[in-house]
């Protein structure tokens, strides 16, 4: 018998994981990537009777895969906070589904386990920017200002790492960011004790610097869409900053489109803060999109769809 953890290479997937183990500790076979690879169930080689745990990627987008791994006779516990559509009934799989806007996988797998780990789920909120929900999940530990602060911040430079549109453009393969956070039962000793803390630290503060000089290429009350160079900086700062561009304009919907090789954009998409739905919905209009109802994206957005989907966001948002 063989575990295999397949989880998002995002905060939200590496916190959610880090809970499980913590709780269980297994040797397991680790299968994740950058956190636009979503279809990671694919990737899994099962036999049967092996234990499979797959975290923070889409039950929608894996569905055939996630049959054919049942069907060998693997046991599956999916939990995730994205789309799902038809969730299989099948006696070898365990489903904790939730897609309300202010949740996500770290906070399901805490109440699973009733709180055994919550700083990390705390971690993993910050992480996915629903900060209102990782604050009032914190109250039970008393932090202080500056402490909540410290495990905001190291969601978010989780979360940093993970974009990109290949392993090449991230800081660490999450799989090995995952592996140096694992011996850490508080986040606080990660933070403290281990240098790739301040290696993300100084890596965002370089790409942010760099983010914040690009002018809006379209702005109005309530959309802003931005348009990054193809270069690294704008892959793996999009996701993050376009979550803090949404926690500085509340009523706005926000795009950050980054370059790619072929000329196409990488697509991240945020919802109003204050009416988080319908991110998912604008980008599931296009091939590659997907997400959930706060946040979603585009793997492969043609150029020659980009006044499409200026549209399409307009349609959804203005």
């Amino acid at each position: 018998m063989t575990y295999i953890d397949v989880f998002n290479g995002d905060a939200d997937g590496i916190c959610a994981l880090h809970q499980l183990r913590l709780a269980d500790p297994q040797t397991s076979q680790l299968i994740t990537g950058v956190k636009r690879d979503i279809a990671l169930v694919k990737q899994i080689h099962a036999k049967q009777d092996d234990i499979v745990t797959v975290l923070d990627i889409s039950l929608d987008k894996n569905r055939d895969a996630l049959n054919k791994v049942l069907d060998i006779g693997a046991k599956v516990t999916y939990m995730d906070h994205h789309f799902a559509g038809n969730i299989p009934e099948h006696s070898n799989l365990t489903a904790h589904i939730d897609t309300s806007a202010e949740t996500c996988t770290g906070l399901i797998a805490n109440k699973i386990l009733e709180g055994k780990h919550l700083p990390w789920a705390v971690v993993a909120a910050f992480g996915d920017n629903l900060l209102s929900a990782a604050r009032t999940a914190a109250e039970p530990l008393s932090l202080s200002d500056a402490q909540l602060q410290q495990l905001q911040t190291l969601g978010t430079l989780l979360n940093y790492n993970g974009y990109g549109a290949s392993l090449s453009d991230l800081y660490f393969e999450p799989a090995d960011l995952y592996q140096r956070v694992q011996p850490h039962a508080s986040p606080f000793s990660f933070i403290e004790e281990d240098k790739a803390y301040v290696t993300l630290n100084d890596g965002f503060n370089d790409d942010h610097a760099r983010a914040t000089s690009i002018e809006a290429h379209t702005s109005d009350a309530k959309i802003a869409i931005y348009l990054f160079p193809n270069e690294p900086f704008a892959r793996r700062i999009s996701g993050v900053y376009a979550n803090e561009l949404a926690q500085q304009f509340p009523d706005r919907a926000h795009a950050l489109l980054s370059e790619s090789a072929d000329g196409s954009y990488l697509v991240s998409c945020r919802a109003p803060v204050n009416n988080r739905e319908g991110a998912d919905e604008l980008c599931r209009q296009f091939e590659t999109g997907g997400g959930r109802k706060a946040a979603a994206g585009i793997n492969s957005l043609p150029a020659k769809e980009l006044e499409r989907f200026s549209q399409a966001m307009q349609q959804q948002f203005g």
